[in-house]
């Protein structure tokens, strides 16, 4: 049986790839607040289903999507990361999963809300605890040219706060 492309669901907005074939960042799936679409999130994780993701984790402070990605089978986590958090106290945790994910060879695709600064900022603390080589100016760097835009002052005080 041959699938029409519709089948195969669409890509997330702001999709990119952090570490190639094993982390991605991406919006939140249907999209954020009032521009959020239900038929939007369900292609959306139509198609990490079947570009052979293995998790997506919600960064949001609610449990918003969570139930949707179950009835589509895909496996998620939800990691909170409230507003105003001290990275030193929450990421150490996401971390620790994001390692155990990828170790185990899952494909893993991060969201929050949007693609912010924020997310950003946490994937780039994120590359330095997996030992990405250089300093976290060279971090903010390779994010930046990685998403294709500046990196603004809270994703930049992220990556310094877990560098240290």
């Amino acid at each position: 049986m041959i699938k029409n492309k519709w089948a195969r669901g669409i890509t997330p907005r702001y999709f990119h790839w952090i570490i190639d074939n094993k982390l991605a960042i991406c919006e939140r799936p249907g999209g954020y607040s009032r521009n959020h679409r239900p038929v939007r999130r369900q292609e959306e994780i139509i198609w990490l289903r079947e570009e052979g993701f293995g998790r997506i984790v919600s960064l949001l402070s609610s449990p918003h999507n969570l139930h949707a990605y179950e009835v589509l089978g895909m496996p998620s986590a939800n990691v909170p990361y409230p507003d105003h958090s001290d990275p030193r106290e929450v990421l150490p945790t996401l971390f620790e999963q994001l390692d155990a994910w990828i170790a185990a060879g899952e494909m893993v695709v991060v969201h929050m809300e949007e693609l912010s600064d924020r997310l950003v900022g946490i994937m780039g603390a994120y590359l330095v605890h997996a030992g990405f080589p250089g300093s976290p100016a060279q971090v903010i760097g390779f994010m930046e040219r990685t998403v294709g835009r500046a990196l603004g002052s809270e994703g930049r005080t992220i990556i310094s706060a877990m560098s240290t």
